[in-house]
């Protein structure tokens, strides 16, 4: 994802900067750097939990809690390490 594209994300959510930065837990001036690509005339890159964490927004997602808890009765063992045919 290039500054170009995180802008067109942002813009197809209709978000504003600062509205995008409060749902990605970021800066309004990080969002800039990102849409702008740069920071200081250096690149500046979107890391992929970003890119991720704007993957999870268009698909509804807006927390995660973590897997499913199992239930007590149908938990299931831990997997054995595998050994290899000389015992190691």
């Amino acid at each position: 994802m290039k500054g170009n594209d995180f802008k067109r994300w942002r813009k197809a959510q209709d978000m504003s900067q600062k509205e995008a930065a409060d749902s990605l837990g970021l800066k309004r001036r990080v969002v800039q750097y990102y849409e702008k690509g740069e920071r200081g005339g250096k690149p500046f890159k979107i890391p992929r939990t970003v890119r991720l964490a704007c993957y999870a927004i268009v698909s509804g997602i807006t927390d995660y809690q973590g897997p499913e808890r199992e239930k007590k009765g149908n938990a299931k063992k831990p997997k054995s390490p595998r050994k290899s045919a000389d015992g190691e």
